[in-house]
């Protein structure tokens, strides 16, 4: 697949931009700033523009068969994720090509609760809840986007750089936890999980959520 990647830079971004290629994939980097350091592999083809500006996400997915969004602002500036979800599916409106977001775990249901969703559980912490509930704004965005093919993935509630074992669950809008309560999966397999869901679409128009 021909494959335009927004936020390939980041922490989950490049190793979805590492999963794609090793998979055979053609991908564009999407990047703000070209004189900016960056370590992608140089078989990455590298575009300039902005996800927040519906003309640049036309003109750089035009005739690709996938859009992926990993972006995730800076602290301070988490209203920049509403901006570019706004960005990304008037840009892509009535185009065709698909967009699979990859978002937050805290509109996650919490097990064994009576509904509650992990941003507003006992203990969630100060410091992200920004970013969580400016990820529960970018998912309802796309619930209400009637004019593009989307998907959006959540992780589970601790998401670190580790290993790729290509072993974990999925679910839908509850948290995965494992036996002693733990909500965890790698950067490198919530990749694996991604571009699964690229090749083999099972949640189109939905959110799915990966953890071990």
């Amino acid at each position: 697949m021909r494959i335009t990647v927004f936020g390939a830079t980041g922490n989950v971004g490049s190793r979805v931009v590492a999963e794609a290629l090793a998979r055979g994939h053609e991908v564009t980097a999407v990047v703000r700033d070209p004189a900016k350091p960056h370590a992608l592999p140089s078989t990455v083809a590298l575009a300039v523009g902005d996800a927040r500006v519906p003309g640049d996400v036309a003109r750089l997915t035009a005739g690709q068969d996938l859009v992926i969004t990993a972006t995730r602002p800076a602290p301070g500036s988490e209203p920049e994720l509403v901006a570019a979800t706004r960005g990304l599916l008037d840009g892509l409106a009535g185009t065709g090509v698909r967009l699979i977001a990859v978002g937050g775990a805290g509109s996650l249901t919490v097990p064994g609760t009576d509904g509650t969703v992990l941003v507003e559980s006992p203990g969630f912490p100060d410091e992200i809840r920004p970013i969580a509930l400016a990820c529960g704004e970018q998912l309802d965005l796309y619930r209400a986007a009637e004019k593009v093919d989307w998907t959006y993935l959540s992780p589970a509630a601790l998401l670190e750089p580790g290993v790729r074992t290509g072993r974990f669950r999925l679910g839908r809008d509850e948290l995965l936890v494992d036996p002693e309560g733990n909500s965890a999966i790698s950067m490198e397999d919530l990749a694996v999980a991604l571009l699964d869901e690229a090749e083999n679409p099972a949640h189109r128009r939905a959110r799915f959520t990966a953890g071990y």
